[in-house]
């Protein structure tokens, strides 16, 4: 493994910019200096940064890569790399795969999984069941990423309903629950509504309106709840209605929070006004909501109400996206394009790169307690990503590389690419070229 040396770089860093050199040693940050005060080695690598921008590597805290069971989709290589080429050098990955990722045995072939195809980091969720608690239980805290319930039925149909799972969990729990939380009485409710109206062919804009605000807010305040009754670790995943913000709070620094929320990009970036120009493409679950949400969001990661901006990366092919309302799946790729997307709202003022930073690279390794990973500091693995703020380039067919082989940002241009990206002190991706023989590690936990 060469030293590396990233010098005349913007640092962007714990709440600060400044103008510095990184120096690289063992797959760890060796050395951190103002611009001209580190030295290469006769063997060191050498980038000059000048005119880019560094920051740590960004960690997805929710992706659904596919494998195993549903690989036609993606797979853990194909989304790690197009995650590796959007500035991502950790991930971690959700239970609701072929088979469930619902127990020890099943998560340890994941990991393996991960050990051999992942080009960057990985952690897989142990997913609850109305009966698997004595498994979930016999998980690793130091080893596991977390627990991932769905209070509401999404792909995979891991549907936790039963009250007495649900308060044994919320008990018990010995790791961060992270959930999906959707009322599924309310929205079947709605869905029979519009089934008997539309047949099969209900318009996708009647997506937030079948599964809506409310029964969002109904669910997480639930959820909510029993982590105040039980003073469980709760993550909230992609939260998508100003009425939720209200069950978060801003009023302690983050390491010291016990409920915690997060937000996805397409809930920052699209509302429901894009429904009839991209209909299927943006059906999420939860659904993308209205104008009024979208800024409600916005304004919740300025005010750290928002602790994490993350993807919900779940791609699915174009054939099965393209079907009635009520078959055609939830969900779409995201990993590539989160950065530049993040990255265009920060030259629209709506954040600063501090925050960005904040969101998608500290606050994952604070929240989650990932050893030495999320920050520029010495001794830390040297996770880093690099990228030109003005290098405008067009998302076209041609340099998409999801294994479905689309993007909802089809045919936007993004004024910021990626142009580096480091794991573990190799580059597993440098202007378009990947190194293709890289493998990433298991991300280890401080609890």
């Amino acid at each position: 493994m060469p030293e590396i040396l990233i010098s005349n770089a913007s640092i962007v860093n714990e709440g600060a910019t400044f103008r510095g050199d990184v120096h690289i040693k063992d797959g760890l940050i060796s050395a951190i200096g103002e611009s001209g005060t580190l030295k290469a080695g006769s063997h060191s690598v050498h980038i000059n940064a000048t005119g880019l921008i560094l920051i740590p590597g960004i960690i997805d805290d929710q992706v659904h890569f596919r494998e195993p069971g549903m690989t036609h989709k993606g797979d853990i290589h194909s989304e790690s790399r197009s995650a590796a080429a959007g500035g991502i050098t950790s991930f971690m990955d959700m239970p609701n795969t072929i088979p469930q990722t619902v127990s020890v045995a099943e998560l340890e072939k994941k990991y393996e999984i991960g050990s051999e195809h992942s080009m960057i980091n990985y952690s897989f969720s142990i997913g609850a069941t109305n009966d698997n608690l004595e498994e979930i239980m016999k998980a690793d805290p130091g080893k596991v990423c977390g627990i991932k319930i769905f209070m509401g039925s999404s792909t995979g149909n891991m549907l936790v309903d039963r009250e007495e799972s649900l308060r044994n969990l919320f008990r018990n729990a010995h790791m961060p629950v992270s959930a999906h939380c959707e009322d599924e009485q309310m929205i079947r409710h709605n869905q029979e509504l519009y089934r008997k109206k539309y047949g099969e062919n209900v318009p996708v804009r009647l997506h937030p309106i079948i599964r809506s605000r409310e029964a969002c807010f109904s669910s997480s305040s639930k959820a909510v709840a029993l982590a105040r009754e039980f003073n469980t670790r709760l993550h909230l995943f992609h939260l998508s209605t100003a009425d939720e913000m209200k069950l978060l709070s801003n009023e302690q620094p983050l390491a010291a929070k016990r409920i915690t929320g997060e937000v996805c990009i397409h809930h920052l970036w699209f509302d429901d006004s894009y429904y009839d120009s991209l209909g299927v493409r943006i059906k999420w679950n939860p659904a993308v909501k209205t104008r009024f949400d979208r800024d409600a969001l916005l304004n919740a990661v300025n005010s750290d109400l928002i602790d994490v901006v993350a993807t919900d990366h779940a791609p699915h092919t174009l054939e099965e996206k393209n079907s009635s309302y009520f078959k055609s799946p939830s969900g779409g790729p995201l990993v590539q394009h989160s950065l530049p997307a993040m990255l265009e709202l920060w030259h629209r003022k709506i954040f600063t790169l501090e925050k960005i930073v904040e969101k998608m690279c500290h606050n994952p390794a604070v929240l989650f307690n990932i050893r030495e990973r999320g920050f520029i500091r010495e001794n830390y693995k040297a996770d880093i990503c690099l990228f030109n703020p003005d290098d405008p380039w067009k998302v076209g067919k041609e340099n998409i590389l999801y294994k479905c082989g689309w993007s909802p940002f089809e045919g936007t241009t993004f004024r910021s690419k990626v142009t580096t990206t480091i794991v573990n002190g190799t580059i597993v991706y440098n202007n378009g070229v990947f190194d293709e023989d890289y493998r990433g590690q298991r991300l280890l936990f401080k609890r």
